[in-house]
């Protein structure tokens, strides 16, 4: 028997809970919290379904868009309101549709994760205050303009609706008020940030009609079904927050006629660590199949899953890299590993193609004959004259002629510090000589989302004026590039490519790159 003296009580619970977290428990959970998600969606028919990347993604097979609104943004004396992270596009839907719903959930035993208790809450107070300055600005003075009229009542209910217009910051109960006069001491500063960014403010205030306001719905919400309010009926747009997290235990156990499973709150957390390459939206194509299969035999099944679907795109000549399991520790410690038991990815080769319906595009970056999608999309994307791939490994599109095409092996910032930066200045050469001859880019990336993102960042910054036109980087030689035209630039970028992510990591190597010398050092 172990000699008790080596016992440790904080691995032995660590232990218990990894040999708890099984790749069955996790799908079947998200499985039943989805059904939470349809019925919540069903009662508002007419709102759009946007599930926040990444652990929002998993809880439904039909969503409208996704968004990306950080947790960390929202932690206790952490309270940011990120200028790259604008979601932008919410707001315009919400406008356009009289609201919308965004998904979430949490592992850490609370009904609401940090993103829907604070940072969307900040987001919509920070985008109301913007709107009706910007409304006063541009409303009052055209309302003098039009004095000429002589309809002062039409002129008075204008007023009248600026000053109404719901600016105060809307809360959870369960955030006390020394936190919320914390953050309601930042909101001027963090509307300045937005208004300075460049953000197209007069759209989103020409497409909302009230003011946004989040409305928070989990498991333990009570609605009546026969008095469900219309949104209409509102005197603002409602964001709701629908957390899928049942917030009476992490871990509980639960029976079907089949199988005994444990559910896992916020299960579709973190998905490296036990999804096995899995993606949503491969869960949901064979969904039935997963969950029918029970505990023992879904570690096969989404094998074989991601096996086939590994093939299918090879043959359509698109990166499709093995995926390599590694034992997680406990395992490799016991020196055997349980049929069940969670197991790790190798990070570097995870690839996310599928991740949502908006790397269903390509994304056009205003009128600079410069777009930006994913590596699967590149082969038969249309109007596109030339192609830049950041992918790890070239692709079918190598075949294209040399001059139409550059493949640059660049990875994230988590696992090379300066891969970005080494290849920035091919990237930009490349850029400069088929724009000038007036052709269409494409910058591409495996995900889309992120080291395309700041590639096109670096072009941009580097080759156009601040009008947006090309200039074979004419001013960027003349100027010194400051952190706030960075983010600006961002700005523009996200406004097309609503999917955009970058990281900070990625978006410090462009940052360090364009302070480091000017256009002439890549030609």
């Amino acid at each position: 028997m172990e000699n008790p003296e080596n016992l440790n009580i904080y691995k032995a619970s660590r232990t218990i809970k990894r040999s708890e977290n099984t790749l069955y428990n996790a799908l079947r959970s998200i499985y039943e919290d989805s059904i939470f998600v349809g019925e919540i969606s069903q009662l508002w028919p007419e709102l759009p379904l946007l599930a926040n990347l990444r652990c929002g993604l998993w809880y439904s097979q039909k969503f409208h868009s996704t968004c990306y609104f950080k947790s960390t943004d929202g932690h206790t004396n952490n309270w940011s309101f990120n200028t790259s992270r604008l979601n932008l596009h919410v707001a315009l839907l919400a406008g356009q549709k009289g609201g919308c719903m965004i998904v979430d959930s949490t592992r850490k035993g609370k009904r609401f994760p940090d993103s829907m208790s604070k940072t969307i809450p900040i987001w919509t107070c920070v985008m109301n205050r913007a709107i009706w300055n910007y409304k006063m600005r541009s409303g009052l003075a055209g309302a003098a303009e039009k004095k000429e009229s002589n309809d002062s009542t039409e002129r008075g209910d204008r007023i009248n609706d600026f000053y109404s217009w719901d600016c105060s910051l809307h809360l959870p109960l369960w955030v006390s008020n020394t936190e919320r006069a914390l953050i309601e001491g930042r909101l001027d500063g963090w509307t300045k940030d937005l208004e300075v960014s460049g953000a197209d403010i007069a759209s989103i205030a020409l497409s909302l009609k009230k003011p946004l306001r989040p409305l928070w719905i989990s498991q333990k919400t009570v609605i009546w079904l026969n008095e469900v309010p219309d949104c209409d009926s509102w005197d603002f747009t409602p964001i709701m927050l629908v957390s899928t997290s049942s917030p009476s235990s992490n871990f509980q156990q639960r029976r079907t006629s089949e199988f005994s499973w444990r559910y896992i709150a916020g299960a579709g957390d973190d998905e490296e660590s036990w999804a096995r390459g899995l993606s949503p939206s491969l869960f949901w194509k064979h969904a039935y199949d997963l969950i029918s299969s029970g505990p023992d035999m879904c570690n096969k099944k989404v094998a074989d899953i991601i096996e086939k679907d590994r093939v299918y795109r090879a043959r359509r000549g698109e990166n499709a890299p093995q995926i390599s399991i590694k034992p997680s520790k406990s395992s490799m410690s016991s020196g055997r590993l349980p049929a069940e038991e969670q197991v790790d990815l190798e990070p570097q080769i995870m690839n996310r193609d599928e991740k949502s319906s908006d790397n269903d595009s390509i994304f056009w970056l205003g009128e600079s004959n410069l777009a930006v999608g994913t590596t699967q999309l590149a082969k038969d994307a249309s109007g596109v004259d030339c192609v830049l791939s950041c992918d790890r490994e070239s692709s079918s599109l190598c075949s294209k002629e040399s001059e139409a095409y550059l493949n640059l092996s660049i990875v994230s910032s988590k696992f090379d510090r300066s891969s970005l930066l080494r290849n920035l200045p091919s990237a930009v050469n490349f850029a400069k000589n088929n724009l000038k001859k007036g052709q269409k880019l494409l910058v591409c990336c495996s995900s889309g989302e992120d080291i395309s993102i700041c590639v096109c960042l670096a072009i941009l910054m580097s080759l156009f004026d601040d009008r947006g036109h090309f200039d074979e980087g004419r001013i960027f030689s003349e100027r010194r590039v400051t952190k706030l035209e960075l983010r600006r630039r961002l700005v523009f970028i996200c406004q097309f490519a609503v999917n955009a992510r970058p990281s900070r990591g990625n978006v410090k190597q462009v940052f360090n790159y364009l302070s480091g010398g000017n256009i002439e050092t890549v030609c």
